[in-house]
């Protein structure tokens, strides 16, 4: 038995975690920095709830959100993404989604980096300005769906952080540590969060 429900978006709340399992196109994380677990929706569709059969042991219902048209891929906690940054402030830096592992995105997609996500030490001190920049792109992991239909990123593993970046020149700049990346062009060094290559 299966019951037709009404067009969701990603991040919308489909229902509490204790009530009902999260299916296809779903899946359970806090609600708003609440300790409370809920069910929401990974993509744009219709809402579909399954009950349980009656022998099984699991007796909450399922509910899967069926994508309602051809899209390409979709953020989901715990996935690798490609961004582009398109600003940078005091204490976040927000990018457009561009793919997710080696799929690319049909629709629009924030991330949010914010300055504890950057990376993993010394969190304190990091200074976003110092670390992107707009028009970076990096590679980043999905942590959660944040308010505002955005998603958080985090990119405070060696491997994660900026993996391409033009300078002031406009040349495509080249790695020199974790930290700095240099122009071809200028020998300028620029700084930034730089994700090991080769990983």
């Amino acid at each position: 038995m299966q019951e037709e429900g009404e067009m969701v978006t990603p991040g919308e709340v489909l229902g509490k975690a204790t009530e009902l399992k999260a299916g296809k196109g779903a899946y359970i994380g806090s609600y708003r920095d609440t300790d409370i677990q809920y069910v929401f929706s990974s993509l744009t569709g219709l809402r579909r709830t399954l009950s349980p059969s009656p022998d099984s042991p699991e007796q909450r219902p399922t509910v899967e959100v069926t994508g309602h048209k051809a899209h390409g891929a979709v953020p989901e906690p715990g996935s690798v993404v490609i961004a582009r940054v398109t600003k940078v402030m005091a204490k976040t830096a927000s990018a457009d989604i561009m793919c997710v592992g080696p799929k690319s995105v049909q629709e629009k997609f924030t991330g949010i980096i914010r300055q504890q996500d950057v990376r993993a030490t010394e969190i304190d001190k990091v200074d976003m300005h110092l670390s992107f920049r707009p028009g970076d792109i990096v590679r980043a992991l999905v942590l959660s769906l944040g308010d505002a239909r955005a998603y958080y990123l985090s990119t405070a593993k060696n491997e994660l952080g900026v993996v391409s970046a033009e300078s002031a020149a406009g040349a495509t700049m080249v790695p020199t540590s974790w930290t700095e990346m240099q122009c071809p062009l200028t020998g300028q060094i620029e700084q930034r969060k730089v994700a090991k290559v080769g990983s």
